[in-house]
């Protein structure tokens, strides 16, 4: 039965995630705020509320710290291995190549912040307490860093996702929505997102009970997957329109907000043991994702890309590997 309940939920933030992404552009379009805008701030946040909902869910309430952290780890390795799915749609050629060399700034942010992750979950205990108002040192230091990089990394971005967003909108046609339905349904599915968050986190945490299975590999498996569900349509979808850099940059892009969200689980927290409870499962899972980034990075610095009579490309073969062995591994660790 919670197999059952777990794929219904798991349906349903897909519908929610869609939802919120596609009325979130019709926004952009009926209010004029610029798709730029709504796109890199507004839809990249609002996908990352499966993972925010459930991550609250379990630490403030349901107490499993390790959950909430196993989900978002799990999450950003589910992230990159969709790097592969993508290159396998876009054949031929690799579709790093194609990428623009922007996303190596994400992605040497995004092995900044997982190194800070890794570092406090190798120090554990005497990091307890170091902080102010209940957030962590760790956790301050990740929220000026996403700032100072998303700003940066907004500079770069905004005209080219803007020149995108505007092509989406064209090909799907959004003259027959009004605005304030754009706005009703945007809301409403925001609500879902939250309320299945909840949910997914107490299947999470019912889960890892009924089977055996710790809540670290429950977090890094079942929870990522299913959170990121809304982040798989919305990058094969810009492949399918051969908007690559939309599709990479929402991978990149979404693996550093998931980061924050440790830092606002630590908030969530309230008695700043967050970073002190996390296990050695979660801090291998931030490592594998700092070597999955890492290979990105080589990607896309190195444009050779040879003919090869195969569909994987030898970048979408290594973030396989590197994904099934991570799993592999946590499940042992658990």
């Amino acid at each position: 039965m919670i197999w059952v309940e777990f794929i219904v939920c798991a349906a349903l933030i897909v519908l929610a995630g869609s939802l919120l992404s596609k009325y979130g552009d019709v926004i952009a379009e009926k209010t004029g705020l610029g798709r730029a805008w709504i796109g890199a701030i507004l839809i990249a946040g609002v996908t990352s509320l499966p993972e925010l909902a459930s991550g609250i869910s379990a630490v403030a309430w349901l107490n499993v710290p390790n959950l909430a952290a196993g989900a978002v780890m799990g999450s950003c390795l589910f992230n990159l291995m969709l790097i592969a799915m993508m290159d396998l749609a876009y054949q031929p050629g690799r579709v790093l190549a194609k990428a623009q060399d922007v996303h190596i700034l994400s992605g040497g942010l995004g092995v900044l912040l997982l190194g800070l992750v890794a570092m406090v979950v190798l120090i554990g205990p005497p990091m307890n307490g170091i902080g102010v108002f209940g957030l962590g040192l760790v956790s301050i230091v990740i929220v000026i860093l996403y700032a100072i990089g998303g700003t940066m990394i907004a500079g770069l971005e905004k005209e080219r996702v803007g020149e995108v967003l505007a092509k989406e909108a064209k090909e799907l046609d959004y003259a027959h929505i009004t605005r304030q339905k754009a706005f009703l349904v945007f809301i409403a599915s925001a609500v879902a997102v939250i309320v299945l968050g909840v949910w997914l986190a107490s299947i999470g945490d019912r889960l890892s009970a009924t089977t055996g299975l710790s809540r670290s590999f429950v977090g890094n498996l079942f929870l990522a997957v299913s959170t990121s569900l809304p982040e798989i349509a919305a990058g094969m979808a810009a492949i399918r329109l051969g908007a690559i850099d939309l599709a990479i940059g929402n991978v990149l892009g979404s693996n550093l907000f998931n980061i924050l969200l440790l830092s606002i689980y630590d908030l969530a927290d309230g008695s700043a043991n967050f970073w002190s409870s996390l296990n050695n499962a979660n801090g291998f899972a931030a490592v594998m994702a700092m070597m999955m980034t890492g290979v990105v990075i080589i990607s896309l610095m190195y444009r050779a890309s040879p003919r090869t009579p195969y569909r994987f490309s030898w970048d979408g073969v290594a973030l396989i590997f590197m994904y099934v062995g991570s799993i592999v591994m946590l499940y042992f660790l658990g």
